[in-house]
This record gives C-alpha cells, sequence and structure tokens, in this order.
C-alpha cells in the first residue's frame, strides 16, 4: 500500500492544494486589496472569496455536487470569475463554452459531458434553450451506450444579466446566488487530481474533444507560467481575451489571483478600450494573441495613451509574424515580451521564449517550460536528430488527464509516455522549439511540403500588408495549391503582382502561391486565431477544376 492510499482523510485533507484553494489563501494574506474589477464592480480578496462561498453555497443547496459538470455561456464579466471558483470549491466541472457556437454546437458539448445545469449570459438564454432541446432529443435518439451521458442540463439554470432586460422565466438570476446567507467555506472533500475544468478544443474533427484538467494539472502549469513569465504580486493585468479559453484563465488570471495580483477583466479586445484601461488603471501586464497586438500597433490612440506603466507583454494563441514582433520592438521599447507556445491539453503553456530572447531566436516558441520535457519525434515516435523536423511531444504534469468518454484518443494522444501536440517543429542545439506548423496546416503540393507560416512570413515583408493567412485549396494537378489571402493595411492596396514577386525572390517555386486573394479580414474565432478550415472552405472552387490557373 502506498503512502497516499495509507494516509487518512485527516491528512489528505491538510495537504490539499485545489483550484478552490488558491483564493481563500489569497484573501488571507491580503483580504484589503482589490483583486477583481468589472465595469463599476470592484472587489478586494475578501469580497471576492466571501462572494465565491456564497455561490458555491447556494448552488449546493441546489443540489449541485462534486463530479457534476456545469456549464457556462457568457462573455467576459465578474460573475464568470465567481462560477468558476465556486464550482471548483464544490468539487464540480466548469465546462465554458464559446459564446460564438451556434445552438448545435451548443447542444453536442452539453449532451457528451452529461452537464446538470448551465449558466449563461441573459443575452445567450435563447441560444442555451434551443442547445438543451437539441442535447436531450439527440440523446434520446442515441443507443444505449450514451446512457451514461444522459443527464439534463436545465435541472440547475442561472442567468447573469449583462443587460438591461428582466431574468427569462425559469432562470435563476446568478445574483440572487451571491445574497446567500452562508459565507462559510463548503465541507467537500476533493482531490488535487479531480477533473475541474472540462474544454472543449475545436481541432480538426467534426466534433470537439473535451479535455479534462485537474487542479494538478492547472496549479503546475501556473508555476510554469508565473516564474517563466516573471509575474508578481504587485501586478495590474488587463484581461480583454474570452476566459472560457485556457490562455486568458489559466496564463494569467488564475494565477493573478493565486499571486495576489490585480486583474481588470474587460468584455472584449477592443484596442481603444484596451489602451484606455492600461492607462487609467496603470497597467503593468497585457496578454494579447498577435492579432490583438497588430489590432493595437494601428489604433491611432496607441500614439496618445500614457502607456508607461505596461512592463510586459504575452502572445501566444498563434505565431507572431516577424515584421510584427520587431515593430512592436520599435514602438513599445519599455514591454518586455514573451511568447507562451502550447494547447489546452497542457494547460495550456509548454514552452516560453523570455524577452532577452525575442530577437536573438526571431520566430521561436522558446524552450521548455519549468515544468515541461519536449522532443520532437518522427512517425514511428522516434527522437529525431537536432534541426529535423517532426512532431512535438511533451512531457508534464501540465499534461490533461484525457479526453472525456474518448479512451481511444486518449491512448493516441498520450502513446509511448508523451503527450502528442500535433504540431510539428525543430529543434535547434540549444534546446530552442521553432514551430513549423499544424500537422494539418502543412500543404501537400505537387510532392513537396509547404509550411504555410514560412510563406506568410514572406508575405508579411510587403509594407502594405496587414495580415496574411496561407493555406492549400485543392487541385486537379498540385493536389492542393499554396493559397494567400491578403489583409491590407488601412488606406492602402496590395499590389498582388508585387506579393507574388516578393515570394519567387524569397522562395522556392514551389512554394510560390498560386493565387493571392485580398479580403477585408480574416476569420477568427474570440482567442484571436485565424479559422483557416473556414478559409479552405470559403475558397474551396477557387482552383480550375482541370488544373489550370491563371
Amino acid at each position: 500500500m502506498t503512502a497516499a492510499a495509507a494516509a487518512p482523510a485527516t491528512v489528505e485533507h491538510a495537504r490539499r492544494q485545489t483550484i478552490g484553494d488558491l483564493l481563500r489563501r489569497s484573501a488571507a494574506r491580503e483580504p484589503a486589496k482589490t483583486a477583481l474589477v468589472f465595469a463599476d464592480r470592484r472587489w478586494t480578496f475578501a469580497e471576492l472569496d466571501g462572494a465565491v462561498n456564497r455561490t458555491a453555497n447556494a448552488l449546493d443547496a441546489r443540489g449541485v455536487t462534486r463530479g457534476d459538470r456545469i456549464a457556462v455561456l457568457a462573455h467576459n464579466c465578474d460573475s464568470f470569475v465567481i462560477v468558476y471558483f465556486a464550482l471548483a470549491r464544490l468539487g464540480a466541472v466548469s465546462v465554458p463554452i464559446n459564446f460564438m457556437l451556434g445552438a448545435a454546437e451548443v447542444g453536442y458539448v452539453l449532451g457528451h459531458c452529461g452537464a446538470r445545469g448551465m449558466v449563461v449570459e441573459d443575452a445567450l438564454v435563447p441560444v442555451a434553450e434551443a442547445a438543451a432541446e437539441l442535447a436531450a432529443a439527440e440523446l434520446a435518439a442515441a443507443e444505449d451506450g450514451a446512457a451514461a451521458l444522459r443527464t439534463d442540463a436545465r435541472a440547475v439554470r442561472g442567468c447573469i444579466r449583462l443587460g438591461s432586460g428582466r431574468t427569462p422565466s425559469g432562470w435563476e438570476d446568478v445574483a440572487t446566488w451571491l445574497e446567500h446567507p452562508d459565507d462559510s467555506d463548503p465541507d467537500v472533500a476533493v482531490g488535487d487530481d479531480d477533473p475541474v475544468q472540462l474544454l472543449y478544443t475545436s481541432g480538426t474533427e467534426s466534433r470537439p474533444k473535451g479535455a479534462m484538467l485537474s487542479s494538478r494539472s492547472l496549479i503546475a502549469q501556473y508555476v510554469t507560467a508565473m516564474v517563466d513569465g516573471e509575474m508578481r504580486h504587485d501586478d495590474v493585468e488587463v484581461h480583454a481575451l474570452p476566459l472560457y479559453h485556457c490562455a486568458q484563465l489559466h496564463c494569467f488570471l488564475t494565477p493573478d489571483i493565486w499571486l495576489g495580483a490585480t486583474s481588470i477583466v474587460l468584455p472584449g479586445p477592443d484596442p481603444a478600450a484596451i489602451l484606455a484601461t492600461v492607462e487609467r488603471e496603470r497597467v503593468t501586464k497585457l496578454f494579447c494573441p498577435p492579432t490583438v497586438w497588430i489590432s493595437l500597433l494601428r489604433c491611432p490612440d496607441l500614439e496618445v495613451r500614457d502607456l508607461s506603466s505596461l512592463r510586459a507583454g504575452y502572445y501566444g494563441a498563434a505565431i507572431m509574424p516577424t515584421e510584427v514582433l520587431l515593430e512592436l520592438d520599435r514602438r513599445l521599447p519599455g514591454v518586455r515580451l514573451f511568447n507562451f507556445y502550447g494547447q489546452t491539453e497542457m494547460a495550456p503553456v509548454a514552452t516560453i521564449l523570455r524577452p532577452e530572447e525575442q530577437l536573438t531566436k526571431l520566430g521561436s516558441a522558446g524552450r521548455a517550460g519549468l515544468n515541461v520535457e519536449t522532443r520532437i519525434v518522427d512517425d514511428d515516435d522516434r527522437p529525431v536528430p537536432t534541426g529535423t523536423v517532426g512532431e512535438i511531444v511533451h512531457r508534464s504534469p501540465h499534461a490533461m488527464l484525457g479526453y472525456y468518454h474518448d479512451p481511444e484518443r486518449t491512448a493516441e494522444a498520450f502513446r509511448n509516455g508523451w503527450f502528442h501536440s500535433g504540431d510539428l517543429g525543430v529543434l535547434d542545439a540549444e534546446g530552442y522549439l521553432t514551430v513549423v506548423d499544424r500537422k494539418k496546416d502543412m500543404i501537400k503540393s505537387g510532392g513537396e511540403n509547404v509550411a504555410s507560416r514560412e510563406v506568410e512570413e514572406v508575405v508579411y515583408r510587403h509594407p502594405a500588408v496587414a495580415e496574411v493567412a496561407v493555406f492549400g485549396v485543392r487541385h486537379a494537378y498540385w493536389i492542393e495549391a499554396v493559397t494567400a489571402v491578403v489583409v491590407p493595411r488601412p488606406g492602402q492596396q496590395v499590389d498582388v503582382e508585387e506579393v507574388l514577386a516578393l515570394c519567387r525572390k524569397h522562395l522556392a517555386g514551389f512554394k510560390v502561391p498560386k493565387y493571392v486573394e485580398i479580403a477585408d479580414a480574416l476569420p477568427r474565432n474570440p482567442t484571436g486565431k485565424i479559422l483557416k478550415r473556414d478559409l479552405r472552405t470559403s475558397y474551396a472552387d477557387l482552383a480550375d477544376p482541370s488544373g489550370a490557373f491563371g
């Protein structure tokens, strides 16, 4: 029998370190310090801790128990944060859902995770109601094997009122949960490796996968992010990207709560609002994906706002174009930049490029984080030599517990004792990782592999290009034809022939785009990732079926 198995419950409880514990410990250290700001509401750590306990006890009174999955569908707000910590204290599992999804997509998540309740923003209640109906109908029609997933997603229904309307019939205003008379800690035995959150990844499949994250996974990742990201208790940080996504919630907001830093939550990544908040609140840290950093660089307010308090900037979720990185260095020289690379299944950070490495290792994703091992392997999972492209794999306590109700995909992802990222990369002699592409974004053109990122880096050199996405479209001759969709900078025009000439100068002939299209914007999700699958669909008929082009 192991020591852990022999330990009595009281010892287990005393040694516990879960997400639900982090806020309480910060509140004990600095009760009067501002923890969270949203709109006109400011919460001290003591006030936030009490609100979390009251909400947890209100949910307990409504029958929410350890292991229950509760879906959360809402834009950024303070209630999102409170509900997240309240569920963690009950040992329940929060299931944040992308607020841009339609009813059928939300319904799939509700049915697959077996949600017992929903917490939904008032404006999104119609989507949630339709999704619950679709989930119930799909599960009712499913084979008996799906019976284990059947639960009533509407058994608990909380409404976050962000608008001015009334609370919809049949829903409870979440604000009333904060008025529960009991603000004591819920007496629930929660384990460090109990699932605390279920995050659904978009991926390439038609159906998303649910990545199960435990407190152990997340806290190990927080330590890596805090140490390698040089985070401090006196930080003030803007959180403008969606909290349903692991990047904003788990790389930044929850580490800030644990450290005792101050978090300013914005409803979305509006560039002018971000810059105004940095000036007003004397913000010291800011995370944005590359697309949002680009929007900040193009915002006129960048030149007039006082950004002198900003000491650290973080990017991730997509590769930062080299030209944009150089522009950030010129225009925000006082900001130390960090690149966080990873994915949901890694909770999410895996590698980090530090500020002093940004220009000496241009385009790199950095080295393995404090609690991570990273290597590159071939298709047979054998390590490849330095400088050789292969799949990026990791070993780390960051890693998820597995995919919910999907043992086959879990086994495939963790084969041979390493988590397989699905990304292609290369390590240099010093252990710095360069991400070549997603496996799915590698273009197979005329029998040759073309990395979309390599082509994008060249197109970004054109002075009139604001954004570009490169992908493959079906082609009768080339199988896949390299295609670039370009967004011009405001007030400028992009000459297609100039783009092609630039590519011919810097790229082998087979890598030069067969098609260059001009667009007003690129499709992206709320975290800033460009949706290449949407582009592939939109431009699927671009190629001449005969194989001719031009």
